[in-house]
């Protein structure tokens, strides 16, 4: 029953969304003078792109008995799916980004997938806006936020009582590593988008574990350089999960090497990486997540 209840696609109604906005985003962060502006080309955007991109979702006909590799590939997420939920969350509402991610869901793909192919690379598109001055830094913070609102609704994890106390996350440098920008970064990203954020520049490897250990937190950043900190960092790593207050917490990395190659984050014995700030926010959220369905199936076992 459990995880039927889990797969099922959530009600999600503008009332909802609306409370999720002290979560998600930091007051000082959505309060602008420029509403009526962004709204107007919100509808702009919804009525040149976002509805033919929906009508094309609904309207694609399959060949009968398809093969999963077909399905797989007609269902998928690209570039146009990316972008288009990228100017839909730049807006201030939210309905039409909850149906565009509803209709994908609807036509069979999971939660795992769309944050992978859809959600992930849309904040990691956001970072990109903003890198090439395409849009500011409230901007790329609201629609990553918007983003988190959007995980954390298809996941039921908004309903957790405790949200605002657990949405903590540690970060830190890999001991010995200097170069502390990627750090800054993703912790200003974190704090705009309602995180709480204890940041550690250049603490020791037991600083770190005794950090994890004294306060509770869902999440560890930990940040590398270059292939020398490989060692120190899966070593941290593994004093961060021995020690730490939550026995689930999840820890991303960041830098150039994990850019380069994903894989290697679960080499040091990561669970995560994010190339850029604004998709490290969504990661967060979904390790978050990840957390609480856990803790829900151990209660459930629990019960028997």
């Amino acid at each position: 029953m459990g995880r039927a209840a889990a797969a099922a696609i959530p009600a999600i109604d503008r009332q909802s969304l609306q409370q999720l906005e002290t979560h998600f985003i930091a007051p000082e962060i959505y309060r602008r003078d420029d509403l009526a502006v962004r709204q107007g080309r919100l509808a702009q955007l919804i009525s040149s792109r976002v509805i033919p991109q929906l009508l094309r979702l609904h309207g694609d006909v399959l060949p009968d008995a398809p093969s999963v590799e077909v399905l797989v590939e007609a269902l998928a997420p690209d570039s146009a799916d990316i972008t288009g939920l990228a100017d839909i969350i730049l807006g201030s509402d939210l309905e039409a980004a909850v149906s565009y991610v509803t209709v994908l869901r609807e036509r069979g793909l999971s939660m795992d997938s769309l944050f992978i192919e859809l959600l992930e690379p849309t904040a990691r598109h956001l970072g990109e806006m903003w890198d090439h001055d395409e849009c500011d830094f409230v901007d790329v913070t609201l629609g990553v936020a918007r983003l988190q609102k959007l995980l954390a609704a298809f996941n039921n994890s908004h309903t957790e009582p405790a949200l605002d106390s657990r949405r903590a996350v540690l970060m830190a440098m890999t001991p010995g590593d200097q170069h502390f920008f990627g750090v800054t970064m993703v912790e200003r990203f974190l704090l705009a988008s309602g995180w709480k954020v204890q940041t550690e520049t250049s603490a020791t490897m037991q600083e770190i574990a005794n950090a994890a250990q004294g306060r509770w937190f869902a999440v560890a950043g930990l940040t590398a350089g270059s292939t020398e900190m490989m060692e120190p960092l899966a070593a941290t790593i593994r004093l961060i999960r021995q020690t730490s207050a939550n026995p689930r917490i999840g820890i991303m990395v960041g830098g150039p090497l994990f850019t380069a190659n994903p894989a290697v984050a679960l080499e040091v014995g990561a669970d995560e990486t994010a190339s850029n700030a604004p998709a490290a926010v969504l990661v967060a959220q979904k390790l978050f997540d990840v957390a609480i369905v856990q803790r829900e199936r151990a209660d459930e076992r629990g019960t028997h």
